[in-house]
């Protein structure tokens, strides 16, 4: 029975647990900025020279962006920036949830392959419901502490459209009567 109860608890968790959310793709205009971003945000910005910079956003605009970079403004026109980053902010409340309910099963588990737990005795009900109790607070703070120190990726939210043109190659055989070959053409 207590196989059992365990596949089934975890076929549970399996089927609640969060499915990774999928990234937001990067606006495709800098004037597009502010559905993303707002004065205050701290962002990292990598300009045309691949220089970055990571600041707190002093004021957005459909052609600049302006930081506070450790104490001096940086001002970004649209044309230097390369791309713009954030790292999202993750609320300790899902790390304490997940927490509790994997402490919580993992203490209610303990009990259940034990045998002598079980049946109709009290005594053994109320030291299962015991270890799931403990093991709830204790994964409720494990999943708080990762949770406060393990940072979430940080996402593009602008990346500058490549450039358009380029340049073009172009190969055409050569065929006369006293030549044989192959004109190439390099077009920028």
């Amino acid at each position: 029975m207590a196989h059992s109860v365990l596949a089934t608890l975890s076929v549970f968790l399996l089927g609640v647990a969060p499915a990774l959310a999928a990234a937001q793709e990067p606006v495709e205009a800098f004037g597009l900025l502010n559905t993303r971003l707002k004065v205050g945000d701290t962002v990292w910005v990598t300009d045309a020279e691949g220089r970055e910079v990571t600041g707190k956003i002093r004021d957005l605009s459909p052609t600049s962006l302006l930081l506070d970079a450790g104490g001096s403004p940086q001002n970004f026109q649209a044309a230097r920036v390369g791309t713009i980053r954030i790292q999202p902010k993750d609320p300790l409340r899902n790390g304490v949830l997940w927490g509790a309910l994997a402490g919580g099963v993992t203490g209610a588990a303990s009990c259940l392959l034990n045998p002598q737990c079980g049946g109709d005795d009290e005594i053994a009900a109320a030291v299962s419901l015991a270890l799931a109790g403990v093991g709830a607070v204790a994964g409720a703070g494990i999943g708080a502490g990762v949770d406060a120190a393990v940072k979430g990726p940080k996402l593009i939210v602008y990346a500058a459209p490549a450039a358009s043109g380029g340049g073009r190659l172009s190969v055409a055989p050569m065929i006369t009567p006293r030549t044989k070959g192959v004109a190439v053409s390099f077009a920028f």
